[in-house]
């Protein structure tokens, strides 16, 4: 045998290994052996594989379906809404003095406290309704009294629709926009003064108005996304501080003469707008519904198409999607950020121009957003950051603002209840797994009951049939 270390580029020599019955060329007959006896091979248990949904969904397309729809944002968003009414409604029989005043006696007479709980509570959402789609409380005025708050509501939804999408297009890319307060105030500011700056015939006037301030909503937008997309800064901590930069710079040249200071006054107060700067209303008086409402309706219109049918749109929702994704398929990420914020500046931009030639004409101040900017917050995520979702959330806010004062006038119900339901609509929306719960709904990604039973079923066949082999 050779001792001699072998190379690794060497062959490898065969290995003689000891025979029981000796080589070939020994003479010796070989031991024979023979192959084992075949025996017989007990089956394994194999587990059972999960029950496919689409196979449930072929056994039970209608009880699939009920799930689809109950789990959809439509009837989540009407859920939220439900379950919204009802935390305003304890509120409201807790505030009231009839039922404080039954409570102390509850036990010796519970009717009168229950009575008193269904005087305040329908009381209220009766006013609430009356207050925003029909006044019914008095058919001798004739149909204009009878349909004037829905007109009202319409009105006050206006700006909210506005506002609105100047969030959802954000939402849509993966931005939060908050800076809605300093988007309407440049708006503000640059629509009023056209508007008592020059002198222009009326339709064109105001065209010129809203869409100058269109432009500088869209430019404070646009530069919140430059600061995101050439900084890495965080949209929301950028939009916030700008709404203060614009509060403080309009605030400042409300102040200074021959800005944006009305001559006539040493209140920080702008001049009032000229007839022709200012839009007319639809309908003439009583009513107050004027034609930014069309406005509104055509803008919803305009961001349906922008994303759902054009190419930009296609890239805003690819990068709200996934950015990595959209960055590695040559979509400009930066260019499109800024773009976004554009958008949403400039549909926050004409809400602000509405507050100015169609809310308030008589002069506006730092206080014209009105809290709007915050609101389209509200109203996009009802409204599950789609265009029209959006459209009807702003109608129902609307209705919410223009029932509220009634309902406090007619009822004694304080106006901050109908803060604290919106408040609980924005915290249901957000909490869909809450939702679900309290009404009893399946969870997303849960195993359904039928789907348990059939998995369970197989599972004691499988085991059953390995029991018998």
């Amino acid at each position: 045998m050779n001792d001699t270390p072998r190379d690794a580029d060497d062959p490898i020599e065969p290995v003689e290994r000891d025979r029981p019955g000796g080589s070939p060329d020994s003479g010796e007959q070989p031991t024979v052996v023979h192959a084992p006896q075949a025996t017989a091979v007990t089956p394994v248990a194999t587990a059972p594989g999960a029950t496919d949904d689409r196979t449930v969904e072929d056994d039970d397309p209608w009880g699939s379906a009920f799930r689809r729809i109950m789990g959809g944002n439509l009837v989540m968003a009407l859920l939220a809404i439900f379950a919204s009414l009802v935390v305003g409604g304890i509120l409201i029989a807790a505030t009231d003095e009839r039922v404080q005043a039954a409570s102390g006696y509850f036990f010796a007479r519970p009717g009168d406290m229950l009575g008193a709980i269904w005087d305040a509570v329908f009381g209220a959402y009766s006013a609430l309704f009356q207050g925003s789609i029909l006044n019914f409380s008095r058919p001798e005025a004739g149909f204009a009294t009878m349909i004037k708050p829905l007109t009202d509501t319409l009105n006050f939804a206006t700006p909210l629709i506005a506002a609105g999408l100047g969030v959802a297009i954000a939402f849509r890319v993966g931005l939060f926009n908050i800076g809605g307060r300093g988007q309407m105030l440049w708006a503000a500011a640059a629509a009023g003064w056209v508007g008592f700056s020059f002198q222009l015939p009326p339709v064109l006037h105001v065209l010129v108005a809203i869409a100058v301030g269109i432009v500088a909503g869209a430019i404070w937008g646009a530069v919140a996304g430059a600061l995101k997309a050439f900084t890495g800064a965080h949209e929301v901590i950028v939009t916030i501080m700008l709404n203060f930069v614009a509060l403080w710079f309009i605030t400042w040249m409300l102040r200074t003469p021959g800005l944006l200071q009305n001559p006539a006054s040493n209140n920080p107060i702008s001049p009032p707008m000229p007839d022709s700067a200012t839009l007319p209303s639809i309908f003439g008086p009583p009513f107050i519904l004027h034609w930014g409402f069309v406005l509104s309706v055509a803008a919803v219109i305009f961001c349906s198409w922008l994303i759902n049918r054009s190419s930009l749109g296609f890239q805003f929702r690819a990068v709200g999607y996934n950015k990595s994704a959209a960055l590695n398929a040559g979509m400009d990420v930066k260019r499109l950020t800024v773009l976004a914020m554009a958008f949403a500046g400039g549909f926050m931009g004409l809400a602000g121009a509405q507050q100015v030639t169609g809310a308030v004409t008589t002069g506006f101040t730092s206080g014209i957003d009105a809290g709007i900017g915050f609101d389209g917050i509200t109203v996009a995520l009802l409204g599950g950051s789609t265009p029209w979702g959006t459209f009807f959330a702003g109608l129902l806010f609307g209705a919410f603002k223009a029932g509220g004062f009634r309902m406090q006038a007619a009822e004694g119900v304080p106006i901050d209840i109908i803060l604290v339901v919106q408040s609980f609509i924005v915290l249901f929306i957000a909490a869909p797994p809450l939702v679900r719960a309290m009404f009893g709904l399946p969870q997303p990604g849960k195993k359904s009951r039928r789907q348990r039973r059939d998995e369970a079923a197989l599972k004691a066949m499988t085991q059953q049939k390995g029991a018998q082999s």
